[in-house]
Parts: structure tokens; C-alpha cells; sequence
């Protein structure tokens, strides 16, 4: 069975909107966009589900609407909700900033010289050679 996201059902083969729980999902999004955490939000909301699936609701673009989806939250509510959470992990240390890292250049150089043309048949054999062909420069 597919997964459906909270606030939607099947009827007659179609996925629309459950009116009561798109209903919790708009309520959820103010809840968190005013302040509040994912579970006390969803709590708020009536909502009764685990931390991780209040996530999932929150960054979920089928809220947005599309072709088999029903919008039921607008982009600058969604825009909103996804620039607190970003902040949020921000500051709670959950979001490593990769763009300073660069990495160390080599303490050693190394060159390989060249093979023999008969290579040992046997991959260990020849995985051995070709290593052995490895040098340091430094």
C-alpha cells in the first residue's frame, strides 16, 4: 500500500484533502512558525504523531500541492516553516558548515613506476606487483 501524508485520503481512487487533519496541518505550521517545537506543535495541532513524522509533515512539498496532491499550505507558509527549521538546526549546532573545510594537502607525494609487460595472471599476484611499483618522492 502506498504511503499517503497526514491530511490527505483516498476517495474513489483520487487522493483530496481530509478536511479535519489538512485542517491540524495548517494549524501545526502557525504553531511552529510562532515558536513553538516540532511535538508541542503537533500536540497543539491535535496531532498525535512521533517527532520524526512532524518533521516529515514539515518539509513535505506535497502540502504545496501538485498534480496528484491537493495544496493545502500556501509557499510562504511552507517558505516560512522550512527558514525556522533551518535556523533552528543552525543554531542547535545539527548543520555543519562544509564550505570552510578544505582538506589538508599531502604530507607525502607518491609515483608509481612503470609495469613489466607480463602482468601475473593471479589478482593477488598482480595486485601485489602493482603495488610494489608504488614509490615515495619525499
Amino acid at each position: 500500500m502506498a504511503y499517503i501524508p497526514y491530511g490527505y485520503k483516498i476517495q474513489d481512487g483520487v487522493v483530496t484533502v481530509d478536511e479535519k487533519a489538512a485542517g491540524q496541518v495548517k494549524v501545526f505550521f502557525e504553531k511552529y512558525i510562532s515558536g513553538l517545537s516540532l511535538t508541542v506543535a503537533g500536540e497543539q495541532a491535535g496531532i498525535e504523531k512521533t517527532h520524526s513524522v512532524m518533521g516529515r509533515i514539515l518539509n513535505n512539498i506535497n502540502y504545496l500541492g501538485n498534480d496528484v496532491y491537493p495544496a493545502i499550505i500556501d509557499q510562504k507558509t511552507f517558505d516560512k516553516a522550512e527558514e525556522i527549521r533551518n535556523k533552528r538546526a543552525k543554531d542547535l549546532g545539527r548543520i555543519v558548515e562544509l564550505a570552510a573545510f578544505t582538506s589538508p594537502p599531502p604530507k607525502e607525494r607518491f609515483k608509481m613506476n612503470k609495469a613489466g609487460n607480463k602482468l601475473p595472471v593471479d589478482p593477488f599476484a598482480r595486485a601485489e606487483y602493482l603495488y610494489s611499483l608504488i614509490e615515495s618522492e619525499g
